[in-house]
């Protein structure tokens, strides 16, 4: 290899134009944009305008065998990413995927296992994990600051989209093409930070409303309850039609409660662990002293898609560890799948779950679908969006 990872970019959508252009930019040093790849041919000509000396590929299969790529960034429609990103890893490419890992966990366990089975750098766009904020609370529930958590509540509806977005693209809201909406589509970053932070809940119920406020058969509003084997419970609230939404995530433990929201963070502190207050304290009301603390952020690195690339090229280049390895994908799609089965079964899902059953769920759904849908090949500014 060079002295810079060369990159292939394989689906020039509205997420692969936006990476292409912080590679071609030389926003992530170490690194370039060495080709493009994409079935569509109007897309290739765009890129064609616009980058005149970046190699063009219709066929990704093709592409692979170019032995001036070192590394594939994968940014198609979500079934694809695991297919992908095992053909690329088993051509000797290292590979970046953008969220979510897949659709269902059956195809993601398959592309984790060729990865672990490979000497290549596997990474998972969770851009969030380089948020300083996030990584300040991860720091607090990891070192027992916060003490035993008790209690998760997110409220994340500031995602907020008309029917001009869905229709944007033939593949969008649809079971046979996304696999999923707001869940599979928007929430991938709080799923996975809810674990990354939180852990893995033993089971879960949820109520997904499909089509509720859009023209659309996959679900556009969520409530999601969550219980964890120290009888922890945790409630996930999404939506794509509230406007103006919410962003809040507030995690309570035996010290206290940590809220997350407008990029801050505040730790209400107790003096005196509640069990220990309890136990003690014989004044009938009253509470533990508590102190309301303005928290700083971890310390700063570049944060975002870039952040990520930069991370993903340090670990080819130089070993560093991933902020967000490929193989910790499966972990928040398990728990939008557990959604999803829950709503369609009408009850509780047990994790980890049963894999099959949500692929012949889907199927099902796939096969049933009655959904025309018109859409415009349209790309879409995405600055702003996670």
């Amino acid at each position: 290899m060079g002295k810079k990872v060369r990159f292939c970019i394989i689906g020039f959508g509205n997420m692969g134009t936006a990476h292409t252009s912080n590679l071609y930019h030389d926003n992530v040093p170490g690194a370039e944009v060495y080709a493009v790849c994409d079935n569509d041919p109007a897309k290739l000509e765009k890129c064609k305008d616009l980058y005149e000396d970046i190699i063009r590929y219709s066929d990704y299969h093709e592409m692979l065998k170019d032995d001036n790529i070192d590394a594939v960034f994968v940014a198609t429609p979500h079934y694809d990413h695991p297919v992908i990103a095992i053909d690329a890893i088993k051509a000797g490419k290292h590979v970046l995927i953008e969220k979510p890992a897949g659709v269902y966990t059956k195809a993601v366990r398959e592309m984790n296992e060729v990865a672990e089975a490979s000497d290549r750098v596997f990474g998972i766009m969770y851009n969030q994990r380089t948020k300083g904020f996030y990584r300040k609370v991860k720091e607090l529930v990891d070192s027992g600051e916060l003490g035993e958590i008790r209690r998760v509540n997110w409220i994340i509806t500031n995602w907020y989209r008309s029917q001009s977005y869905y229709d944007s693209g033939g593949w969008r809201a649809t079971w046979a093409g996304e696999g999923g909406g707001v869940l599979l589509n928007q929430d991938p970053h709080q799923l996975d930070l809810w674990q990354w932070i939180c852990g893995m809940p033993k089971r879960v119920r949820a109520f997904c409303q499909f089509g509720k406020m859009h023209d659309i058969e996959v679900e556009d509003d969520v409530t999601a309850y969550m219980e964890y084997d120290n009888g922890a419970t945790g409630v996930f609230i999404t939506s794509t039609s509230d406007t103006p939404g919410t962003n809040r995530l507030e995690i309570t433990g035996d010290r206290g409660k940590i809220v997350i929201e407008d990029n801050k963070v505040t730790f209400w502190r107790l003096r005196v662990p509640e069990r220990e207050f309890n136990e003690t304290f014989t004044g009938g009301f009253g509470e533990p002293e508590c102190w309301k603390c303005e928290i700083p952020p971890a310390k700063k690195i570049v944060e975002d898609h870039v952040g990520i690339l930069i991370n993903f090229t340090d670990a080819i280049l130089k070993g560093t560890t991933l902020l967000a390895p490929g193989v910790e994908g499966i972990h928040g799609l398990t728990l939008s799948n557990a959604m999803h089965l829950s709503s369609w079964i009408d009850g509780w899902v047990d994790l980890p779950m049963d894999e099959d059953l949500y692929y012949e769920k889907l199927q099902q759904r796939i096969q049933d679908s009655k959904f025309v849908k018109e859409a415009k090949k349209v790309t879409l500014d995405v600055d702003g969006t996670f």
